[in-house]
């Protein structure tokens, strides 16, 4: 039987994973993927804790949090061709030199 440990140790498992893919990327679009990793994370645990106690709490959080990661992808992808057809490329360390 499943129980509310198993989902946490996921949503541990899985927030750990993102939050090694924020720390570690060089990549613009794969931080963004690790960005999504961690508010999925985030919401394993929610709805499990609200399945647990017999609440919609947790779930309502965890659709609010669908809600930003969706505008969150919106705005960061905009930006992300943006800044690519600016520079032809999505490398973190080309935005450390900025110029005016």
């Amino acid at each position: 039987m499943i129980t509310l440990t198993h989902y946490l140790v996921v949503a541990t498992i899985l927030f750990m994973i993102g939050l090694i893919g924020v720390i570690r990327r060089k990549n613009l679009l794969l931080l963004f993927f690790s960005t999504e990793i961690l508010l999925n994370a985030a919401n394993v645990g929610f709805a499990a804790v609200a399945k647990f106690y017999g609440d919609l709490t947790g779930q309502m959080f965890a659709f609010f949090i669908i809600a930003v990661a969706a505008s969150e992808v919106a705005v960061g992808l905009g930006l992300l061709v943006l800044w690519y057809k600016k520079n032809g490329t999505i490398d973190l360390d080309s935005m450390q030199e900025m110029k005016g």
